[in-house]
C-alpha cells in the first residue's frame, strides 16, 4: 500500500486545530498524499464565537497558499467549517473560488463539503450538533437554511469550550451529542466542526439512531475523492461513503 502518487490534497488548517490531520490521514485512499499548511486570524486565547472565527474566515491567506503551491496540489481544502458559515453562502463561495483562482488547484470548502454530501444523500431535514456556542450553531443554521437544508433539531455543548476544549471532545462525548441533536424529523445528523472527533463516532451514531451521519471531515474527503474521480472510499465511515461503494 502506498500513500503516494495517486493525487495531492492540500489542506489549510487552523492553527490550534489537531484533529483534522490525523481525521483526513484515515479517510484517505491509498495513493493519496494529504499537505498541511497552517492558517490563523483568530487569537487562541479568545473562545472561539462567531467574530473569532469571522476573523479567520477573512484572514489573508496568501503565505500559507503560496507555501501549499509547491507541492502543486490537485485540490485544496479550506478545513474550517465555521469560518465560513459564520459569514454566509456567498461568502463561502468566494472563498473557494479565490482559492482556485490563485492555486489553480480544484477547491473544497468544509461548509460547501457538508451541504454536497447532504445533497449526495438527498437529505433536507437534519440534526445539527457542534462544539460551537450558541450564537455561532445560530449562524451555522442559518448559513445551511439559506441553501434549502432545515436543522429540525439541534443540541449545543454544554458549557463554553475554547479551542482546545472543542479538540478535546472525546468521540464518546460527541456520540452523546449526536444523539441529543436526533429527532424524529431528522433525516440525518449533522456533526460540524473539523477539529471535533465526529468522524470517529460515525459508525456508532448511525447504528444507534438509524440514519446518516454526515462530520466536517468525511464530508471534505467525500467531495475531495468526488473532484479527483476516485471511486474506491473508505470503509467504516458511514452510509455517505457506503452509498458511493455499492
Amino acid at each position: 500500500m502506498t500513500s503516494r502518487g495517486r493525487a495531492k490534497v492540500g489542506v489549510l488548517v487552523p492553527f490550534t486545530n489537531t484533529n483534522l490531520e490525523p481525521d483526513m490521514m484515515a479517510l484517505a485512499p491509498p495513493g493519496v498524499s494529504l499537505h498541511f499548511s497552517r492558517i490563523g486570524g483568530y487569537d487562541a486565547d479568545e473562545i472561539p464565537d462567531e467574530d473569532q472565527m469571522a476573523g479567520l474566515g477573512a484572514a489573508n491567506m496568501d503565505e500559507p497558499l503560496r507555501l501549499l503551491q509547491g507541492i502543486g496540489p490537485d485540490v485544496i481544502l479550506y478545513g474550517c467549517t465555521s469560518a465560513t458559515l459564520s459569514h454566509g453562502p456567498a461568502f463561502d463561495r468566494d472563498l473557494a473560488t479565490r482559492i482556485r483562482s490563485q492555486s489553480g488547484a480544484k477547491t473544497v470548502t468544509a461548509a460547501g463539503a457538508l451541504l454536497a454530501a447532504l445533497g449526495a444523500l438527498g437529505v433536507r431535514r437534519i440534526g445539527f450538533a457542534s462544539p460551537y456556542v450558541p450564537s455561532l450553531n445560530d449562524r451555522a443554521i442559518a448559513f445551511l437554511a439559506d441553501e434549502g437544508v432545515e436543522a429540525v433539531s439541534r443540541a449545543d455543548v454544554q458549557g463554553v469550550l475554547d479551542n482546545s476544549g472543542q479538540g478535546a471532545l472525546t468521540p464518546d462525548a460527541v456520540f452523546e451529542l449526536g444523539l441529543r441533536a436526533d429527532s424524529p424529523e431528522a433525516e440525518a445528523i449533522v456533526l460540524s466542526c473539523t477539529d471535533m472527533r465526529g468522524v470517529e463516532a460515525i459508525a456508532k451514531l448511525e447504528k444507534a439512531v438509524g440514519k446518516p451521519v454526515v462530520t466536517s471531515n468525511q464530508a471534505m474527503m467525500f467531495q475531495t475523492l468526488q473532484a479527483l474521480g476516485i471511486a474506491d472510499v473508505p470503509t467504516g465511515y458511514g452510509c455517505l461513503f457506503e452509498g458511493v461503494a455499492s
